[in-house]
């Protein structure tokens, strides 16, 4: 066991990203419920959605794909990497 410092840090860094992971996804479950609540979606699938959406009109398609923007848009990385394109 030469490297076993090494690899209880290598653990800790895991058991940290996989907290950050189950964080984020807890978040995105709870911003889903909360569409599904607001619209009065009551088939929580991706079906039950898709039929709301053919209901609405254009102005409320327009609210919600701003809400799905909001949330689940490009990350600041992808904004960098526009920024540099464009120098």
């Amino acid at each position: 066991m030469k490297n076993s410092a090494l690899k209880g840090a290598l653990g800790a860094l895991a058991v940290v990203g996989v907290a950050l992971v189950a964080k984020k996804i807890g978040e995105r479950k709870k911003f889903m419920r909360g569409i599904f609540d607001e619209y009065g979606i009551k088939e929580k699938s991706p079906f039950g959605l898709a039929d709301k959406i053919r209901e609405m009109n254009d102005e409320q398609y327009q609210e919600l794909k701003g809400k799905f923007k909001k949330e689940f848009g490009a990350g600041r990385c992808c904004k960098r990497r526009e920024e540099s394109f464009e120098a």
